[in-house]
C-alpha cells in the first residue's frame, strides 16, 4: 500500500518511527514533512500535503501525526474526499475503515505510546473496506453531503 506520512515538530519522533513500521511491513512511504523538527512550523502545513496525496491519488492513505491528532483530523476533513479520523484505540481504527471508508489515520503523539501507536497504524493498514450495503449507502450520503457544499 502506498501511504503518506506527515507531522508537525511534536509528532516528528513518532513520525520516523511510523515510518520504518510501514517499510519493515512493506508499504510504500512516501514522507511529506517535517523533514526536521522546527518548534515553529505549523500542523496545517504537513496535514494539507498527505491528506492531498490521497485526495489526488499519488497514494492510498495517509497518517498524519500532531500533538493531540485534533488538529490534523480537521485539516484533512476540508479537503474533498477525505475521510479522515483521529484514533487512539485500534477498535476505531480498523472499524473507520472497515465502516466508514477512512483513508486518513490521525495520531495525537502526546496521547499515545509508541507500542499503542504501532498497533493502531498496523490495524489501519490491514483494514479495508467491507463493501456492505448499509455502509455503502452511508458512504454516498457523506459523498452527496461533500458535493453540496
Amino acid at each position: 500500500m502506498r501511504i503518506s506520512l506527515g507531522c508537525d515538530h511534536a509528532g516528528f519522533e513518532l513520525k520516523e518511527m511510523v515510518g520504518d513500521w510501514l517499510r519493515k511491513w512493506s508499504h510504500h512511504v512516501v514522507d511529506v514533512g517535517a523533514y526536521h523538527f522546527d518548534k515553529s512550523d505549523d500542523y496545517p502545513d504537513f496535514a494539507i500535503l498527505a491528506a492531498r496525496s490521497v485526495q489526488e491519488g499519488s497514494t492510498d492513505r495517509a497518517i498524519i501525526i500532531c500533538g493531540s491528532g485534533v488538529g490534523a483530523s480537521i485539516v484533512a476533513n476540508k479537503l474533498r474526499g477525505i475521510r479522515a479520523a483521529m484514533c487512539h484505540d485500534t477498535y476505531s481504527a480498523h472499524q473507520g475503515v472497515e465502516h466508514d471508508d477512512m483513508n486518513v489515520l490521525c495520531l495525537g503523539s502526546r496521547i499515545v505510546g509508541y507500542e499503542l501507536a504501532r498497533d493502531i497504524v498496523r490495524t489501519f493498514t490491514e483494514a479495508n473496506f467491507s463493501n456492505e450495503k448499509r455502509h455503502v449507502r452511508r458512504l454516498h450520503k457523506i459523498n452527496r453531503l461533500e458535493e453540496n457544499n
